[in-house]
This record gives structure tokens, sequence and C-alpha cells, in this order.
């Protein structure tokens, strides 16, 4: 176990929400927020490839205010492995927060909505006691895939059910079963299954799926054209809630 730095009075952590690729729906308080902070971290995977957050902090902040931090972001199977990149990732930050003081982390889409930041902020919180730490929200890919295709999330009393198909093909198909908008995240390795539950439903005919929303590479098509074939692992789905037709039948 590392030993407990402590922290200055002036140590703060900041995740940012820098939306889902699209540099323009950055908020101008993550963008401020982005330009005051001592450092900005971008979480990668091992590869130590440019992501998508760090493409988008970019467009804010000069490169060298920027550092990225392995998180091991595509390990699933070994949980050893994970562990240790976290617990290296999280003395990374903490170090930089003792050497810097103020460390926004960006973070695709938001970061109170199945982020990094989440497990980041409670390790933080053990390793420099006393630091603040402060979320900054941002636009959600369901938000974009909504405005980039025409989709409606809810209207009236309509229930609005967000799941991650990593949590299984099942969760997914009980909630389609439900009577409001669902949003699926995390998909696309399992395409195949998500259009086979949303044909059982009833619930393919309406449904749209994106994915690289707001980058060069995006692709948003009809949930009826799925083929099996796997996607883009951060494809999100939208299958709107059944309608018929009328304006304000649910309000």
């Amino acid at each position: 176990m590392p030993d407990v730095m402590s922290s200055s009075d002036s140590s703060r952590l900041i995740g940012v929400g820098v939306g889902p690729g699209d540099p323009e729906l950055v908020t101008v308080k993550g963008v401020n927020a982005l330009r005051a902070a001592d450092v900005v971290v971008v979480p990668v995977m091992d590869t130590l490839e440019r992501g998508r957050a760090e493409a988008t902090v970019l467009h804010y902040v000069p490169a060298e205010k920027v550092v990225r931090v392995v998180f091991a972001l595509n390990e699933r199977s070994d949980r050893g492995r994970r562990e240790a990149a976290w617990d290296a990732a999280g003395e990374r930050v903490a170090q930089l927060l003792r050497d810097r003081g103020v460390v926004a982390f960006a973070t695709i889409g938001d970061p109170n909505v199945y982020s990094t930041f989440t497990y980041l902020a409670q390790t933080i919180a053990e390793l420099v006691p006393g630091t603040e730490v402060e979320t900054v929200p941002g636009i959600t890919a369901m938000q974009d895939l909504a405005a980039r295709s025409g989709a409606v999330l809810t209207e009236g009393t309509e229930p609005l059910t967000l799941v991650p198909v990593t949590a299984g093909s099942a969760v997914l198909k009980d909630a389609l079963g439900g009577p409001g908008t669902v949003v699926a995240y995390k998909f696309g390795r399992q395409a195949g299954e998500v259009a086979e539950a949303l044909r059982e439903t009833g619930r393919i005919d309406d449904a749209v799926w994106g994915s690289a929303l707001g980058l060069e590479s995006e692709s948003i098509r009809p949930a009826s054209e799925l083929d099996g074939e796997p996607l883009p692992y951060l494809s999100t789905l939208i299958a709107p809630a059944p309608r018929d037709g009328g304006r304000g039948g649910k309000l």
C-alpha cells in the first residue's frame, strides 16, 4: 500500500466532462476549468494512443499542459492487471496534485455517468486526504445522438432507462420490455444480441445507433440495419418509447 501523501490547501481535482467528441460541445464552464487548471490529465489505454478526451482537450489548452495517464480502460479479463494499473494511475494523479495543486481530469461525456473519474476520485480521497473534488457536467452521447438523429428521448411522463450493455444483453432486453425510452451504451461488441433483443421486443423500427459522434468517422444509422457485425465499442443506441403520434398524449 503506498504511503498517504498530504495535500496542500489548494489541492483540487476537477472532473471535466468534454462531451462525446465534437469539440464544440464542450461547455464554457468546462473550457474555463481546463484552462484554469495547472495540469490537465487525460486517460489513455496502455497503447498510449491519443484518446477522444485528449483530442477534444487540445482544442482548448496547449499540449505541454496535458498529461497522459494509463488507466487500462480496455482490461476486463485480468483483474489483477487492471487493479495494478488503477493503483499506478491513482498515484500518478496524486503526485500531480501534490506538485501542481489543481488538476483537471478530462473525461468524455459527463464525469458522473459511467466515468473513469468516479474511481479516480475515490482513490485520491485515500491518497491525498483533504483534496477538494469537483465536477463540471458534460454533454452525453445520448444527448448528442438524439440531436443528430432526431430521436426524442422523453415526452411527458415517459421514463428513461440507460443501460450499459457490458452488463449483458439480458439487462437490455428487460429494459426494452418496459414503457419508456431505452438508451444502450457500449454495445458495439454485442451488436448482434442487441439487434435480436430489439426485434424480439418489437422496438427495432424506431431505434437508432451512432458511433464516433462529432468525429470524421461518425456513423448514425437505423437499428434495423444492424447485421450482427461488431461495432465500435463506444456505440450508443436509442430505442424511443412507443408513441401513438399524438401531440402531448403523455403529459
